[in-house]
């Protein structure tokens, strides 16, 4: 139940990506679901591989490079998903993931205080 829970709440944070930053475009809710889903799915095989690969140039830049690998993975999805997810570009990746991840901390903290209370 969480789950499902979690993945139409990040759905929704993709609607009001897409809402709040005209790079970013959903055309329906059905997509934002696929899209969301291609995001976790993207964020749980690759980005370890990806930060691990990069940890050199992670230390150099303090850990701004982990930005970086946000917006690939956020431009991936786009790349993957096709006409119903589309990102502008590469600057449009980076501002829509860090739209995204800040609206997914906020879905992480309301589920935490949610589902501690019961």
């Amino acid at each position: 139940m969480r789950i499902l829970l979690k993945w139409a709440l990040h759905a929704v944070a993709l609607l009001c990506v897409a809402y709040l930053y005209s790079g970013v475009q959903v055309h329906s809710f059905g997509a934002a679901l696929g899209a969301a889903f291609v995001i976790g799915l993207l964020n749980a095989v690759l980005r370890p591989i990806l930060v691990i690969l990069t940890l050199p140039v992670t230390i150099v830049t303090i850990g701004l490079f982990l930005f970086v690998i946000n917006a690939l993975m956020f431009w991936a999805a786009s790349g993957l998903l096709g006409d119903g997810f589309q990102v502008a570009g590469f600057g449009a990746a980076l501002i829509g993931s860090l739209i995204y991840s800040a609206l997914g901390l906020l879905i992480e903290s309301a589920l935490a205080h949610l589902f501690a209370q019961q």
